[in-house]
């Protein structure tokens, strides 16, 4: 993950390493505690860091057991939380968060030291895996993950941006729903998004959902191996069209990069609406 700063680029080096039961207990509370935090800084409608520590800080550790850096972490993680979706204009309910995903200080909460990733607290998790090529740069504060089995840590780093050149020419790509095309007036590829491939699974979800369902009863939502099965079906989905977006943009890429070529996309903002206001303009049997 990459974006973009005067001078430098900020991404977002991923670290697997061993789910140990320690780690996920602690996800698990640093949860419990975000999500109190977070509905009471909405209910006292704190705003600053100062007035949140005042607050919470003496409760996240008392009451939940989190380490005294875990803890200042998860208010300063609430707060950013609560401050977007105070921003966003068509927000809705209160905000609660789902996912086992945790804040941490680099230095004071966490540290990579001998193929172990020690989290303040006595955590420590072997590392299996993660790139080296930016261990040269220093490390700024990071996010532990776990989902699916597997745990990531996703450190900050911060590089010099690359010098710009001019480019010989360009590659212009074009992105519709069932392919990609992009190439110049030599080139020519087509790609296949892969939605026709994700749709199949969609479908499987929507049928399995229509199967247990009734107009009195969704047992679907009831039954565990049900639910499990059909969110297995659309992270397939999903996964299918991120891979295949991956792919087909890392070969572009690569490709771009051989010839000494820029990349032109094309604007796709506000398709989305424009497609809306183009459907009500059509006649109902026009389909």
């Amino acid at each position: 993950m990459l974006a973009v700063d005067e001078g430098v680029l900020t991404l977002s080096v991923a670290v697997r390493v061993s789910p140990e039961p320690a780690g996920v207990e602690l996800l698990k509370a640093y949860r419990t505690a975000l999500n109190y935090a977070l509905n009471r800084i909405l209910s006292l409608n704190l705003k600053t860091i100062k007035d949140v520590h005042r607050a919470l800080y003496r409760e996240l550790v008392e009451w939940f057991g989190l380490p005294s850096r875990v803890a200042v972490d998860c208010y300063r993680d609430a707060l950013a939380n609560a401050n977007a979706w105070r921003s966003n204009p068509s927000r809705g309910k209160r905000p609660r968060v789902k996912k086992l995903s945790m804040l941490l200080h680099q230095g004071s909460g966490y540290r990579i030291r001998d193929g172990y990733v020690e989290i303040t607290g006595g955590v420590k998790l072997r590392v299996i895996g993660w790139d080296r090529r930016y261990d040269s740069y220093p490390s700024g504060e990071a996010r532990l993950t776990y989902k699916g089995g597997k745990m990531v840590l996703w450190v900050s780093k911060r590089i010099p941006k690359p010098e710009s050149h001019t480019p010989r020419d360009v590659i212009g790509v074009d992105i519709n729903e069932e392919k990609i095309v992009y190439g110049d007036e030599v080139i020519n590829e087509e790609k296949s998004t892969g939605i026709g491939r994700a749709e199949k699974f969609k479908v499987l979800a929507e049928l399995l959902q229509k199967k247990y369902s009734s107009p009195r009863y969704q047992a679907w939502k009831r039954r565990r191996g049900i639910l499990d099965r059909i969110r297995a079906f659309h992270e397939k989905a999903k996964n299918i069209l991120v891979d295949n977006a991956r792919k087909v943009a890392h070969e572009i890429v690569m490709t771009a990069k051989r010839l000494g070529y820029a990349v032109a996309r094309e604007d796709l903002t506000g398709l989305k609406e424009s497609l809306r206001r183009l459907r009500k303009t059509i006649e109902p049997g026009y389909y």
